[in-house]
Parts: structure tokens; sequence; C-alpha cells
């Protein structure tokens, strides 16, 4: 394959991880790694709080893979032209891309060990702080999706423009 070829591979890859993933999963992964408020009231012991809570590591899991997509996309992109300048801002998009991650999961956990309020009595108080984590993901996430929705459009464009030799419209006259 030319690189042409894997170029625009990658882009069909990219643009919908990044469109459907990054911005609609959070929503459909968090609904599914919390634990339901109709679970929530049956949970009575600790320990019970500790297990549904941790029922949520492999959908954590799960759902960073998935975030990965778009990252690994430009790494990929990288790799096949590479350049000093957007290796940089590729490896501030993987380190931002690991504190969100880091925080999202941290988030999610807690939220699970608190359960919209009711495990409040059986944890520690710092587990009631991840419900400001949100805000800290959201400074850390707004970067992060303009350097990598800006690098997607720097490697998904062709870069060969139009030759010297070409007749242009213009000069047709």
């Amino acid at each position: 394959m030319n690189k042409l070829a894997v170029r625009a591979l990658l882009a069909v890859v990219f643009w919908p991880s990044l469109f459907f993933f990054w911005l609609l999963g959070p929503f459909v992964f968090f609904l599914l790694s919390t634990t339901s408020s109709e679970l929530c009231p049956l949970l009575e012991r600790r320990d019970q709080f500790l297990v549904s809570a941790n029922g949520t590591l492999p959908m954590l899991v799960l759902q960073n893979l998935v975030y990965a997509v778009p990252i690994v996309c430009l790494v990929l992109w990288d790799r096949l032209l590479p350049e000093l300048g957007r290796t940089r801002q590729i490896s501030t998009c993987i380190k931002l891309f690991a504190a969100a991650a880091a925080i999202g999961a941290l988030w999610e956990y807690g939220s699970s060990l608190v359960c919209d309020g009711y495990g409040q009595p059986f944890f520690s108080p710092l587990w009631q702080a991840t419900s400001y984590l949100p805000i800290a993901n959201i400074l850390v996430n707004v970067p992060l999706y303009v350097l990598v929705f800006s690098l997607g459009r720097i490697f998904s464009m062709r870069e060969d423009g139009p030759t010297d030799d070409a007749v242009r419209p213009e000069e047709t006259i």
C-alpha cells in the first residue's frame, strides 16, 4: 500500500472514532459503568458497594481502549509522515489522554462507590470529592479535543498541491 492509501484508511478510522467515541461515548459508557439507581437502594453493606463498584472496572478498561483509537491513528500517521513539531504535539496528546483517562476512571469509579448518595456513609468523604472531577476532566479534555482535531485535519489532508506546470483557469484567457 502506498502512503496515500494508508493515510486515507487511517482517516476512515480516525474521524468516525473521534466523533462517535469521544463525543457520544462518554454518555453511553457512563450510563453503563456506574451502578444503576435501581440497584443502589438494595445495597446495604460496604462490601456490596465495593463489589458493585469493582464490577465497573472492566467497562472502564474497555472505555479507555476504545477512546485510544484516535490517538493510535495519530501515532500511525506520525510514523508515516514524521515531523518533529507534530511528534511533540502527539506526545502532548498522549499525556493529556492519559490524564483524562485517569481522571475519568477515578470519577466513574468514585461515583459507583458513592452510588448517587446512597453509599456515602460507608466510605471516606474523599470519594464524595470525585463529584468535582468532571470539571477537571473538562479542563483536560478541551485542549485535548482541539489538539487531536487539528492534528487529524492536518494529517488527513492531501499535501500535494497543484504543480507549477498545471494550467490555471485564469491563465487560459
